[in-house]
């Protein structure tokens, strides 16, 4: 098998000079506790599977489409050999059981296997000896084509930034378009582009996150927002396209990779070429009580597909701040961006692909807000110097007032341009009162651009007292994040860093309680077996990652996950 390498121009930022005088022993210190709550993690990932894991797998060889009642033929098919094999079907892996099928002579490709399965009139069963080998090498050199289809999208992208062009400055302005209808979201956020934004994000339809199987097809019915479906990544993409050449600059697009199908809505992705997904590690078990060891499978699963497509991944840690006092909770938000980072950079991505979350949720009327934010903006910030971060608008404290909202949106922004951030989402003064008009989103543009124009380089003129009320407060969340990673990696009373599960279960996060034998999903999660073959996994595991060069200077963010 012939491994393609691509090189990728990213979107890192340089390192700035401390403006916090954060000690770098205790920086490090606070690295060395996520690690150490995060490695159970990872190895609890790697002993298991799910059928979203082994579906992926398939769609990477190529299976697509769904039959006529508009069940996917992945879910079909997977189904088939659960049945068939029972208990032994998700511990060995789909692969084994289905290529030695097309091997016996059962159907001439996937579609038809799954089809003829489908009709039950195709047995499956586990190979042994040369049967397993032949059928192994079969798998693998299918889902290879499907990793090199990847390769080549991101190769694409690279061309096109090149081409085409880029943003022109940073930060990228990311703009939300939620429709429901895909044919009505493409004129809204080309529109969108022509004003000024960056990132169009198709925000997922509601409840999406709990369905076992991907929809298939161009989606016009959905709930505050758009199906993510292949058929509608292929449309937006095409669309943001030929905007980007009109425009001169590459146009990116964003959607979700969360909930019970994050592994194949990231494949799909991949295939499609996004450029960023929604991908939190937690987001799935807090907000949408689906099952913490599925979602930690799932989650490492998708970033390795991420992190071979150059993918951006976006992280939900300003979902916190939607049920947890900004101000008392905001070390968890730290907390997590330095788990995130950990399972991120475990399973393959880089830094310039870590769009790690945070959001202006303080509420106003509290003295002093606008310097907490600025004390917990700054602190992401020096703490993840390379990193786009996901910088989010105040929505919590949104009232219905669109005067007060529009000027809480404007210092929303200043505080994006004082601490350098990566990436705004544009806030809108109509959050919370109705479904923004595109009156609504001129003018928020107008707000972000008018507020960065300017400011301008304001932030390398921005320097907080080394003992004011900015500085300190970001070491005393610091401190407070380092304490909750020490007790987090102490829960279960061994010190071997075991605990992140039980602190989950105990609500540590956003005020959610899910334990690990409970939640949604729970029945499509297995232990592999010896002998287990996934070639998707062995692929992403042991082929090196294409190369990025960093060569601009330019970040991401997202919206809140559905």
């Amino acid at each position: 098998m012939t491994t393609t390498t691509t090189t990728t121009t990213t979107t890192t930022t340089a390192p700035r000079a401390s403006k916090l005088h954060l000690d770098a022993d205790l920086v490090a210190r606070a690295r060395g506790l996520a690690a150490q709550a995060g490695e159970p993690i990872v190895d609890l990932a790697r002993r298991h599977t799910t059928v979203s894991v082994e579906r992926a797998t398939l769609r990477l060889a190529g299976l697509a489409g769904a039959d006529p009642e508009g069940t996917p033929w992945a879910n079909r098919l997977l189904d088939v050999v659960r049945a068939d094999l029972g208990d032994d079907a998700l511990p060995h892996g789909v692969a084994l059981p289905v290529w030695d099928a097309l091997a016996r002579g059962e159907a001439d490709d996937l579609a038809t296997l799954a089809a003829k399965a489908s009709a039950g009139s195709v047995r499956f069963r586990l190979p042994a000896g040369a049967d397993a080998a032949r059928a192994r090498t079969a798998a693998t050199e299918a889902v290879a084509v499907g990793v090199a289809r990847m390769d080549a999208r991101r190769t694409e992208r690279d061309h096109l930034v090149a081409t085409v062009g880029d943003a022109p400055r940073q930060p990228w302005i990311y703009l939300i378009v939620a429709t429901g209808d895909i044919y009505e979201d493409i004129p809204q956020a080309q529109q969108a582009a022509r004003e000024g934004a960056d990132v169009i994000a198709v925000i997922r339809s509601t409840g999406q996150s709990l369905l076992d199987f991907v929809p298939e097809g161009a989606t016009r019915e959905g709930f505050a927002g758009t199906y993510a479906t292949q058929e509608n990544f292929r449309l937006m993409r095409a669309a943001l396209d030929e905007t980007g050449h009109e425009l001169g600059r590459y146009i990116r697009l964003t959607n979700y990779a969360s909930g019970l199908c994050m592994p194949e809505i990231a494949v799909l992705a991949g295939l499609e070429r996004l450029d960023m997904m929604l991908n939190d590690s937690m987001y799935g078990i807090l907000f949408r009580d689906i099952n913490p060891v599925r979602t930690f499978v799932d989650q490492r699963f998708s970033r390795q597909v991420h992190a071979r497509a150059g993918i951006i991944i976006n992280t939900g840690e300003d979902n916190y701040l939607t049920t947890a006092d900004a101000i008392e909770a905001a070390h968890t938000v730290t907390t997590s961006q330095l788990l995130n980072e950990y399972f991120a950079r475990e399973a393959g991505l880089e830094d310039w692909q870590l769009g790690l979350g945070h959001a202006f949720e303080i509420d106003p009327a509290v003295p002093d807000s606008f310097r907490l934010e600025l004390a917990h903006a700054l602190l992401a910030r020096e703490l993840f110097p390379t990193a786009p971060l996901k910088w989010m608008p105040p929505t919590r404290h949104m009232t219905g007032d669109i005067f007060r909202g529009y000027l809480l949106d404007g210092f929303f922004n200043l505080a994006g341009a004082l601490t350098g951030q990566g990436i705004l989402l544009v806030g809108m003064m109509t959050e919370a009162v109705v479904t923004p008009w595109l009156s609504d989103r001129d003018l928020a543009l107008q707000n972000v651009r008018y507020v960065m124009e300017a400011a301008g380089s304001l932030h390398e003129d921005f320097h907080p007292a080394p003992d004011g009320v900015i500085a300190t407060r970001a070491r005393h969340v610091l401190g407070e994040s380092m304490d909750l990673l020490g007790r987090i990696v102490d829960h279960d009373g061994t010190g071997s860093g075991g605990g992140l599960l039980a602190a989950i279960a105990d609500g540590t996060f956003g005020l959610m309680k899910r334990p690990a034998e409970a939640g949604r999903g729970l029945d499509g999660v297995a232990e592999t077996a010896p002998g287990y073959c996934n070639p998707a996994r062995e692929l992403l595991e042991t082929a090196p990652t294409p190369t990025a060069t960093a060569t601009s200077t330019s970040t991401t963010g997202t919206g809140a996950e559905a």
